[in-house]
């Protein structure tokens, strides 16, 4: 089966975010190369190390004026119950199940990357957000009002696309 592979295209200019999609990248490629008997362990390892990675983005998120409700917390959310899911359906000998799933991560990743991370790196990095210390050298930059949606007007609540519009 064909692996995500770590490359140019996935790294955002964010060290510490795309040091963290490296490594969930490889991990990703330990479970779809795992043999049974290595399989739920190298799951549970993925859930983990995507639970600390969606964490962090989402503390990100909040920390500079993303509203907790957007589309970007969300979709970690739900990406998070599917794989909780599939550890539950693993568990009960569904292996075919885990694998599908491995598989589904590596098709849904670049593009998660690509648009919504990518939209998160550039937001920080216009803050000069420091992703290590939570800093925010340039505090004038923040948003006045959290913003909405995943931050452009194609995830915006309908309101906010129709002032858009107007305006």
């Amino acid at each position: 089966m064909p692996t995500l592979q770590w490359s140019d295209t996935l790294a955002l200019g964010l060290t510490q975010m795309d040091d963290t999609h490296h490594e969930f990248v490889d991990l990703l490629a330990s479970v779809v190369n795992a043999a049974d008997a290595d399989l739920l362990p190298r799951w549970r390892s993925l859930i983990e190390h995507t639970d600390a990675h969606f964490g962090q983005e989402d503390r990100w998120m909040k920390d500079t004026g993303f509203s907790s409700t957007n589309c970007h917390t969300t979709q970690h959310k739900v990406v998070l119950q599917v794989m909780r899911e599939g550890d539950t359906r693993g568990s009960a000998g569904e292996l075919t199940v885990v694998r599908q799933m491995a598989a589904e991560l590596g098709t849904w990743f670049p593009m998660h990357a690509q648009a919504m991370d990518a939209a998160l790196a550039l937001h920080l990095r216009g803050l000069g957000y420091n992703p290590s210390t939570g800093q925010v050298s340039m505090p004038q930059a923040l948003p006045a009002q959290a913003i909405q949606g995943c931050g452009g007007a194609t995830c915006s609540p309908a309101e906010s696309a129709t002032e858009e519009l107007t305006a």
